[in-house]
Order: C-alpha cells, then sequence, then structure tokens
C-alpha cells in the first residue's frame, strides 16, 4: 500500500493504490455530497462510487459530485487504471469490479430488479486487495452491500455504514448493522474522518509499531486469557500473525496504538471482546467452492464409498468448520446426484455432521435461507432440484436440510465424531499453527474409518502425517485413510477448557520437543520409548482423556453411542471400579496410589495387572493432571501339590485373599455412595429441568395462540384499511366528475398558494398541465386581466374573507373570480379555492339594455 500522501503526481503501481468502495440507492446523491465533502484532496485513496442507477436515463452523477469535491470526479470505464485522490462513478446499465489495480465493466448478468452491483464491487475489492479493502455503505434501500461488507470484513479490511436514523432510506445499513459485519457505524461526513484516521494508523504502524515485543507479548496473553474466559474458546493455538491481524483492527477502529492500550480497553468494555471474538471466526464459503474439486469427489470418490456400502447403510460425513452450512448442503447435493446415477444405490443414505465455532453462523446454516446472488454458484438445474424461491432468496429443500445435523463445536477442544466415511475440513486449518495441524492430522485418521476419505483446502496438506493417508489427488487435496493408520503414531485428543495457559502461542516460542531429533541417541530414546515404555494414559480431574502412551485397548475400549473420552466409561468393567477408587484417592491425597493383582478378564490367566495411579505436579504444564499407568505382571506358577495347614495356624495366603477382598469390597461401597450421590444430584437437576421445559411449553403456547389472534386482528385491519382505500378513492371519483360537471372553472391553492388540484374548465383561462403541480401561482400564465390575483388570494388567507370581483380577459370575456378559504372537516384552513364563472353573456345583455 502506497502511504497516504500530499503528492498526485508521478508514476504508480495502480495495483497498490488503496480504493474506498461507496454504495448508496438513487435516492442517496445527498449523503454521497456530505461524505465526499469531507475527504481531503490529498488523502492518497481512490473512491469508487456504485449507485443504484435507472439503466435507460443518461446518469448526471459525475457533474453532481463534482461540486462536492475539489478531487477529479470520472466516470468508470473498462480497464482504467486507479489513480489515488480521484473519484470513479459507475455508468449506467453496467457492472463494476476491481482486479489487479484497474477497474472491468461488464453488462449486467441478472434481469432489472435483481441486481446487486455494490455487493459485486465490494466482493470484488476484497478479493483484490484484501485486509486493505475498504467497504461503505450508505442510504438505500434493500440489502445489497451486506454480502459485500461480508466478504471485505473475512479478509480483514475495513467496513462501515451510515447510521441508519440519519439516512433518508435506512434498508441497507440496518441490512448490514443487522449481519454483524460493520465496524464503524457514523453520519455520513463523519465516516472519511475514520478512514484516513484508520489508514494513517495502520501505515504507520507498519513502519514503526508502538511498544516493545515483551509489553507487546504479554498483553497478546492476557487478551486471549480474557478472551477464552468469555467464550470458553481457547484460541492461542492460530497462528500469531492471524491473531495480531485481527486485534489490529480493532485497534484501528478504536483509534488505539499499542496492544497494551487495547488490553486495558477490553478490560473496561467486556463486550468488546464478544465483537474480537467474532472477529476471529472467519467465515468465508460458497456453495460448490472450487468446482472442480467436487466434481472429483462425485466422479471418483462417490462412486468408490457407494460401491462397498451393503443396502441400506447410512455413510456418515463431518465437515469441520462449516461457517453458514454451504459446504456441508453441496455435500448432501452432491450425494443426491451420486446415488440417482448409480443404479442399485437408492437404500444407501449419508447423514452430516455440520460444525462451527459461531453460534450465529450455525443458526443461519439452520435456516438454510440464502441470498439470489447464490444462484451464479449452484447453476439453475441444482437451483432447480434442491432449491425453493422464498422471500428474496432461495430455501433449501427439506430432504437436503434432514441430511445434515448442525452443532456448535471447537474441534480444538471437544471430542470429535468418530467412525466417518468422508471427513471435510478445508480451509480452517491454515489459521492454525504448526504444532496444531500436526495434533489433528491423527485425530481426523482416529475419526475416519479404514478406507474413508479426507478433503482439505487448496492450501493444505497433510504434513507429516504421511503414513496416515494416501493421496488420491493432491490437486484437489483428496486422501484416502490409509489401512495401517491405527498404528502410526500417538493420537491427541482435545485438551479440557480448564487446561491453564500461561504461555504464547507456540509458534512464538519454538518448543526443543518440536525439533526432529537428529543424532542416534535420540533415535535410540525415541525407539525405547514406542518399543518398552508400559502403557499409560493421562487424563484431567473429571477422567477426560487428553494423551494416551502405547497400546490401552486392552484394559479401554470406546463406548458405543456419541463419542466419549472418560477413563470410567472407557475402562474396562473388571477394572473400572479399583479405577476410579484408586484416582479418587490420588487426587484427595495428592500422592501416588497402586493397585495390585488385577485381572482384566473373567477367566483364569497367566498374568495380572498392576495399575499405578499418580497426580503430576511437574512439569508445571501438566500441574493437576493424573497419570496411570498399565503393567501386565507375569503371574508365578502355582505347584500341584496338597497343601498341608497345621491346626491353630493362620494360612497367611488366605489372610492376603481375605484382605484384598476387604479392600475390594471397601472400594465397591465407596463407589456406590458416590454413585448414589450422583444420581440424587442427576435426578433433581432432571426434574428441574423437566419443570422448566414444562414451563417453557405453556409459555410458547401462550405466544403461539397469541400470534394467531394478533394476526387474525392484523387481517381484519387490513381488510378495513383495503375497504377505507376503495371509499376513498370512489369518494376522489366522485368529487373530480362533480367538479367536472358543474362547468364551472376552479383551481384548489395550498398554504403556499401552490396549485393543489383544478378542473379541466380553468385550463382555457390559466395555462395549467398535469406537471404544474407543485408550481406557485406567481409563475402560471393566464388570460385574465387580473394583476393583483397573487395579492388578494394572499389576503383571503390572512382575512379568511370572501374575494369576488369580475374580470375581463385578454379575448373579450367576463369572469366572476370568488377567492375563499380553503377549510378541511377539522375546520383548519389549508390553502384557497379559486372560481371562475363565466358572466360574459351577462354583462352583453346589461350592456344592450344599458344601450337601449
Amino acid at each position: 500500500m502506497s502511504p497516504p500522501s500530499n503528492q498526485s503526481t508521478g508514476a504508480r503501481d495502480s495495483s497498490a493504490i488503496r480504493a474506498v468502495g461507496l454504495g448508496a440507492s438513487a435516492g442517496g446523491l445527498v449523503v454521497l455530497e456530505q461524505f465526499l465533502a469531507q475527504v481531503p484532496a490529498f488523502s492518497g485513496l481512490a473512491y469508487i462510487v456504485v449507485q443504484h442507477l435507472d439503466p435507460t436515463h443518461k446518469a448526471m452523477l459525475v457533474e453532481l459530485l463534482q461540486r462536492s469535491t475539489a478531487m477529479q470526479v470520472l466516470e468508470a470505464t473498462d480497464a482504467m487504471h486507479l489513480e489515488p485522490d480521484v473519484v470513479y462513478v459507475i455508468p449506467p446499465n453496467k457492472d463494476l469490479t476491481v482486479a489487479g489495480g484497474l477497474l472491468h465493466l461488464a453488462a449486467p448478468a441478472q434481469p432489472r430488479g435483481m441486481r446487486l452491483p455494490i455487493d459485486m464491487l465490494f466482493s470484488s475489492l476484497a478479493r483484490d486487495q484484501g485486509e486493505q479493502s475498504i467497504g461503505v455503505v450508505l442510504s438505500g434501500m434493500g440489502s445489497d452491500g451486506t454480502l459485500g461488507l461480508q466478504a471485505i470484513k473475512s479478509q480483514g479490511g475495513l467496513t462501515l455504514a451510515q447510521l441508519p436514523e440519519s439516512a433518508q432510506f435506512d434498508s441497507m445499513p440496518k441490512s448490514a448493522i443487522a449481519a454483524n459485519c460493520v465496524d464503524i457505524i457514523g453520519l455520513a461526513w463523519e465516516l472519511p474522518h475514520h478512514i484516513i484516521r484508520i489508514t494513517a494508523e495502520k501505515y504507520g504502524a507498519a513502519l514503526s509499531p508502538e511498544g516493545d515485543d515483551d509489553s507487546n507479548g504479554l498483553a497478546l496473553i492476557s487478551i486471549l486469557r480474557l478472551l477464552r474466559a468469555r467464550s470458553k474458546h481457547d484460541l492461542s493455538d492460530y497462528k500469531p500473525s492471524t491473531l495480531l491481524r485481527r486485534i489490529q483492527r480493532r485497534l484501528g477502529v478504536h483509534g488505539l496504538t499499542t496492544q497494551t492500550a487495547y488490553e486495558k480497553f477490553v478490560r473496561q468494555n467486556p463486550q468488546e471482546l464478544d465483537l474480537l471474538f467474532k472477529e476471529m471466526l472467519i467465515g468465508v464459503t460458497s456453495f460448490f467452492r472450487d468446482p472442480s474439486v467436487w466434481q472429483e469427489l462425485k466422479e471418483a470418490v462417490m462412486p468408490t464409498l457407494l460401491a462397498r456400502c451393503p443396502d441400506g447403510t447410512r455413510l456418515r460425513a463431518w465437515v469441520v468448520g462449516c461457517s453458514t452450512g454451504e459446504e456441508a448442503y453441496s455435500l448432501a447435493m452432491i450425494f443426491k446426484e451420486a446415488v440417482a446415477e448409480l443404479s442399485g444405490t437408492e437404500s444407501l443414505s449419508l447423514q452430516i455432521f455440520a460444525s462451527d465455532l459461531s453460534a450465529d453462523a450455525i443458526a443461519m446454516a439452520r435456516r438454510g435461507h440464502y441470498p439470489l446472488k447464490i444462484a451464479g454458484d449452484v447453476g439453475p438445474s441444482r437451483l432447480a432440484r434442491f432449491f425453493t424461491a422464498q422471500g428474496g432468496g432461495f430455501l433449501i429443500n427439506k430432504e437436503i436440510r434432514e441430511m445434515v445435523l448442525f452443532a456448535q463445536h471447537d474441534v480444538i477442544l471437544d471430542p470429535p465424531f468418530t467412525k466417518l466415511d468422508l471427513l471435510s475440513c478445508r480451509n480452517l486449518m491454515i489459521y492454525f499453527n504448526a504444532a496444531l495441524q500436526r495434533r489433528l492430522m491423527p485425530l481426523f485418521s482416529y475419526s475416519l474409518r479404514p478406507g474413508g476419505v479426507l478433503l482439505l483446502g487448496g492450501s493444505e496438506t497433510t504434513g507429516n502425517s504421511q503414513s496416515l493417508f494416501t493421496p488420491l489427488s493432491l490437486k484437489s487435496r483428496l486422501y484416502w485413510r490409509s489401512e495401517n493408520a491405527a498404528n502410526a503414531g500417538t493420537v491427541y485428543f482435545p485438551i479440557s477448557p480448564r487446561r491453564p495457559m500461561s504461555r504464547l502461542p507456540q509458534e512464538f516460542k519454538v518448543s526443543p520437543t518440536a525439533v526432529p531429533p537428529t543424532n542416534l541417541q535420540a533415535h535410540a530414546e525415541q525407539m525405547l520409548l514406542q518399543e518398552f515404555s508400559p502403557a499409560a494414559v493421562l487424563v484431567n480431574d473429571q477422567g477426560d482423556v487428553v494423551y494416551i502412551n502405547g497400546s490401552v485397548g486392552k484394559y479401554l475400549e470406546p463406548a458405543s453411542g456419541k463419542a466419549n473420552w472418560n477413563i470410567h466409561v472407557m475402562a474396562r468393567p473388571a477394572i473400572r471400579t479399583q479405577i476410579a477408587a484408586a484416582m479418587r484417592q490420588a487426587l484427595q491425597e495428592k500422592g501416588v496410589v497402586e493397585v495390585r493383582g488385577l485381572r482384566v478378564g473373567e477367566k483364569p490367566a497367566q498374568t495380572s495387572l498392576n495399575v499405578t495411579v499418580k497426580v503430576m505436579q511437574e512439569p508445571k504444564s501438566l500441574a493437576g493432571l493424573v497419570m496411570i499407568v498399565f503393567h501386565d505382571v507375569v503371574a508365578p506358577p502355582t505347584a500341584k501339590r496338597r497343601r498341608i495347614v497345621s491346626p491353630g495356624v493362620v494360612d497367611p495366603e488366605l489372610v492376603e485373599e481375605l484382605q484384598r477382598c476387604k479392600d475390594e469390597i471397601h472400594a465397591l461401597r465407596q463407589e456406590m455412595v458416590a454413585s448414589a450421590e450422583e444420581l440424587q444430584a442427576a435426578n433433581e437437576e432432571l426434574q428441574s429441568t423437566n419443570e422448566e421445559l414444562q414451563s417453557a411449553n405453556e409459555e410458547l403456547t401462550t405466544s403461539k395462540e397469541e400470534s394467531q389472534s394478533m394476526n387474525e386482528e392484523l387481517q381484519t385491519l387490513n381488510q378495513e384499511l383495503q375497504t377505507k382505500l376503495d371509499d376513498l378513492a370512489l369518494a376522489q371519483s366522485d368529487m373530480q366528475n362533480l367538479l367536472n360537471s358543474t362547468d364551472i372553472a376552479t383551481l384548489f391553492l395550498d398554504s403556499a398558494l401552490n396549485v393543489r388540484r383544478y378542473t379541466d374548465q380553468i385550463t382555457r383561462i390559466i395555462h395549467l398541465r398535469e406537471g404544474d403541480i407543485g408550481r406557485p401561482l406567481t409563475d402560471l400564465a393566464s388570460t385574465l386581466n387580473y394583476p393583483t390575483l397573487n395579492e388578494d388570494a394572499r389576503g383571503t388567507l390572512k382575512t379568511l374573507t370572501l374575494t369576488e370581483k369580475e374580470i375581463t380577459t385578454t379575448d373579450g370575456l367576463w369572469f366572476l373570480v370568488r377567492i375563499k378559504p380553503y377549510r378541511t372537516l377539522a375546520n383548519m384552513i389549508q390553502g384557497v379555492v379559486i372560481t371562475l364563472i363565466d358572466i360574459t353573456a351577462a354583462k352583453k345583455l346589461e350592456s344592450r339594455l344599458r344601450k337601449g
């Protein structure tokens, strides 16, 4: 980006010119003038104006805007280079976009009434200029500009909107504000100051960022901690560049210069954390994004998945980071098309789990209602088959919506969906740091069935996890899960949100363990750990598994149903009680508890099991977690001889066995007491929840009845209003016919003596036509020899007395002119009525009588 400059001469790279997109409706001329009047002559920015114009009329917007600004105003032409401190105006009946620093014009693709030229310009700015893009929505009808601002915001650009209360037409600003895609809201003449300030601060920050690295790093840790406490989501594993870029945007919005100042600001204004969290969630998506990928998925992947499934099978898929649902619905449509094309697969179905962090995005996805703009992405055949036109947009058909279950889910913290046939995680991991990407790959492998399909974004790969996946198409980023993936490495399960965070994101500090071993000793130690270290799991204080070492399948197994990675659920029944009791004792004593001689199965075995439970104190990153280690012990061979016990001598083995039984009974009693307390608490919670649900159901029923009653009242009121409108129209027709049938020339004037209404007869005396409604009386030409007509009318309006005069015309006619006040039914004076009665015949008769 070129810095703001007071020099406009000299060669420039047009692709580096930063452009501001301005969107307004045809009635937004005044606000455009107010905006441009406040822009300094040398701001270093280009301004592109898109207005809803009549395609059949020549526009005069260039001439009108030139009066309000010292900058040059030009009508845009195709392939025109962007220059700083110039205003470019869209010509009529054209779509305007920006690419490579050039303006591009094209004939509108949509019919008149369905065009969204502001969205088109803003979206092109987002693609061309990324986080440097700026969009401004001013007064206008409809929702044009909202999708464009969302695109700019998703790229990290700056979005502004006029305060709706100050707009002549508030629909466009209200729509953008309701979509939560506006950074700054203000009066039209205030917005240029914000733009100039923020662009200057960003440029200055890029040259010499304020604050030292240590203070900024500590401020970032504090901001992330506050954000996690507020949103319950940990963003410390996001790439530092992403975090800093989003925080920098909020700094610009609030006029702050350092992260330390912003950290103080969010402490004093906790609601700012909600806005920052939404800023972090990047929701760029569309139907069938990258069409070639979806085509390959349909032609190369779906037939293979369908062919290996028995009749009646339901396949499972998970779309991670689904945003507003377009990708999940695209997958559902692809599946329907594949089933329709392959015979013998009609009994197969697909269940899609779609998850995202944003509750707002999930709510929109569940509605399944999208704007008219999606027609270009979906295509006419799919639009007709899978969508229904509704409410100025398109609604996904029920059969597609029922295939997708949407849920708010954190892939970093929450347990994954499992037993999947297909997993799509597109353009999400590019925002995560390398350590988190390495953790997610084994997790995705674990979630997929053998032979399942992984779909990544165009800029993403499996990294160092090539052993887990076999590429189907590197270009499309499609991978098959390897058959030997189960033994390929360690699976990192999501860590509880209660995990303390006292360090910077991992890319700020490179951990030594992240560096691959480069010498013989390191290789040997790694091999020893893999081959000879005991099986173990690391759990938190609630028993949730966060790390698994070695093969623990002999002692733990996943429970059927919804994924639950809790040691109390996964432990084998024969050892579940003893592990629970030992874990409880270890947590109470903050020490080590060892349980010996356990049997995993019911049948006698040659080995027994010793379990060691230890509460971790060091290192600090593991403090509070519990390590459970499993040791198989070979049982000593038993001699086949009859044991003789002397009378009165106690057998030590029997004593040991009795003591073991007592310990087990004591542990079982403790477990029963704890279970009884938990069941009692759960029962009370269920009863309370049931009562709340019952109450909510009653309130909903009442609200439904009230809504039905209100709807009936509104329908009745609507009918009454329609009847009154019909009566008024009939009364107006009667009055017009009555006035015309009297054959009296009549002129109605308002309080300012402007024309309000007239009869056909008066047009022969005063030259009137339909376009003269609203013109003042003094502007009208007539044949009356009555120069004081305007003064007499004003005098009648002032004194409320009748004025009556006999006036001649230039063509020798006589008229009796009467000027009376115009009174409403409420006895309010709202102008005057002038009637002209033709008395020419009476005057001629009077003249003959006088002569005779």
